[in-house]
């Protein structure tokens, strides 16, 4: 048989089946847009009939532009239009908005002022949110006792960050009397749900034995779980314990890594590492350079 023959043979049912699978591509694709609107437009009659959680659903996919064309100016006509029912969790999205400016005019007190409506009912985030707004000082008086009264709130319900702002709290001794074993204890319920400032935290109250006993191991398995989030404190001092030999096998390479890494954030450690990087031969800095690069290009910093 003609090679031609063959192959016409085979490439019919080929182009055959091509087709039906990109005309059943665009059938799916046409169903989830058709199925996508129906919702976004019965999620708006839902909304315009007072409804505060199509409101805010509404909002929110304007806010990401998800589903509608992205919107601030409608994200937060409709985010407002729940809030202003008593939506707790569009109050605190409406809060941070007003915090950060963001689709309003930047204005403390407007944002401290959402905050607590969606902090009295309790929601967790707002309760953290509010505390921090006192601890600064904006929007309403500096005051590290409310400051503290709005983080344990939040930190009895198990939110990381308040876990670890109250902790905080008592490790200066701010609003509270200044208590090391009692920093540890919430640090250490924030650090296990993976916050990675906590983290960073706890390995350095092991690395000095505040609150705790003093344990290089440990602090070097807490720097690690820090390191690994992108927190550039947590690289540094885990390549120092690498480099030393402290808590971790020394390792020059894997000191060269870490300290690297933490020299492209803060100026400090680029001595430390380049102190580190003339013990390796060429060859293997510019391999462990190579490992850095894809490390930044598939490690995103986790943002607490």
């Amino acid at each position: 048989m003609p090679f031609s023959v063959r192959f016409s043979r085979w490439l019919l049912p080929a182009l055959l089946i091509f087709a039906t699978t990109t005309q059943m591509s665009a059938q799916i694709s046409a169903e989830k847009k058709g199925v996508q609107s129906r919702y976004v437009a019965e999620l708006t009659k839902q909304a315009e009939a007072g409804h505060a959680s199509a409101q805010f659903n509404l909002g929110s996919m304007y806010e990401s532009g998800r589903g509608v064309p992205k919107d601030d100016a409608e994200a937060v006509r409709w985010i407002r239009k729940a809030a202003e029912q008593g939506l707790a969790d569009a109050q605190y999205n409406l809060g941070l908005r007003y915090a950060k400016g963001a689709g309003v005019p930047q204005d403390d007190a407007e944002a401290v002022r959402w905050f607590r409506k969606a902090a009295e009912p309790g929601l967790a985030h707002a309760q953290c949110s509010l505390g921090s707004m006192y601890a600064k000082g904006a929007g309403v008086p500096k005051d590290d006792a409310e400051a503290e009264r709005w983080f344990r709130k939040a930190a009895v319900q198990g939110l990381p960050s308040a876990q670890y702002n109250l902790g905080s709290m008592y490790a200066k001794g701010a609003g509270v009397p200044k208590d090391d074993a009692e920093a540890e204890r919430w640090i250490r319920k924030s650090a296990e749900q993976g916050f990675a400032d906590a983290q960073y935290k706890l390995g350095s109250m092991c690395a000095k034995g505040v609150g705790v006993p003093k344990d290089d191991a440990e602090a070097g398995l807490w720097y690690r779980r820090a390191a690994e989030q992108g927190v550039a404190d947590a690289q540094y001092s885990l390549g120092l314990m690498y480099a030393k030999g402290v808590g971790v096998p020394q390792d020059d390479a894997e000191a060269y890594f870490w300290l690297n890494l933490a020299a492209t954030s803060f100026e400090s450690g680029k001595a430390d590492r380049d102190t580190v990087k003339d013990k390796l031969t060429p060859g293997k800095r510019l391999q462990i350079d190579g490992r850095c690069r894809r490390w930044v290009e598939t490690h995103p910093v986790v943002q607490n």
